[in-house]
């Protein structure tokens, strides 16, 4: 079967990525090698490649694999960069940041896509990633400042506190909005965050609890 999910990966990244314009190397290859069936649930494992998103239980989905190669293209990663991922959701984006940057920190608030997503990742022998369960709007203040901001569900207006960790210098991709959502990409330049819109995107909502 793993020669059949490598060669729909390989289709995957052929056909719905590099054709719709990502060209990162890294991007692309950690999208080759990151096996998404590993994250889906085995109902849902024969759609794992599929050209969208898909269920993981707790009224979550894993994101469409396009989107997840899209936000990873133009956060413009480097190896040397520490991401806070906020939204670990089924854990697959958060493997994608592993391979492309040194460290992830990443944030969940439900905590049994925590616990999932927790022991996949280190089944599949990563390192460099952090897990908490928590507030994602409050980010994680003990790595800040971070290079760059990854967030998977879709607040209302930007959160504060998650410009506030960002270092100078850093990116932030996140989904904006609420019936109507934008995929935003914020630059910060001292006090100032240049915000540029990207494209019209549909995430389940980040959960606050305050």
């Amino acid at each position: 079967m793993e020669n059949d999910f490598s060669s729909l990966r390989e289709k995957m990244v052929e056909s719905q990525i590099a054709a719709r314009g990502v060209r990162r190397r890294s991007v692309l290859e950690a999208m080759r090698k990151v096996a998404r069936d590993e994250f889906v649930p085995a109902n849902m494992q024969p759609y794992a490649y599929a050209d969208e998103p898909l269920p993981i239980g707790s009224g979550q989905t894993i994101s469409q694999p396009y989107i997840v190669a899209y936000m990873t293209d133009r956060l413009d990663l480097r190896k040397t960069d520490r991401v806070l991922e906020i939204g670990t959701g089924s854990g697959y984006q958060t493997a994608i940041l592993a391979e492309t940057a040194a460290d992830v920190w990443t944030v969940e608030i439900v905590a049994a896509l925590s616990k999932r997503a927790r022991a996949v990742l280190a089944a599949m022998g990563y390192t460099n990633i952090r897990f908490k369960v928590g507030d994602g709007t409050l980010g994680w203040e003990e790595g800040q400042p971070y290079n760059a901001i990854m967030v998977t569900a879709a607040p209302p207006a930007v959160p504060q506190e998650l410009r506030n960790q960002l270092r100078d210098g850093g990116r932030m991709i996140l989904p904006v909005g609420v019936d109507y959502q934008e995929l935003v990409l914020v630059r910060r330049r001292g006090e100032t965050f240049d915000e540029t819109r990207l494209l019209p995107v549909r995430f389940v909502p980040l959960v606050s609890t305050h």
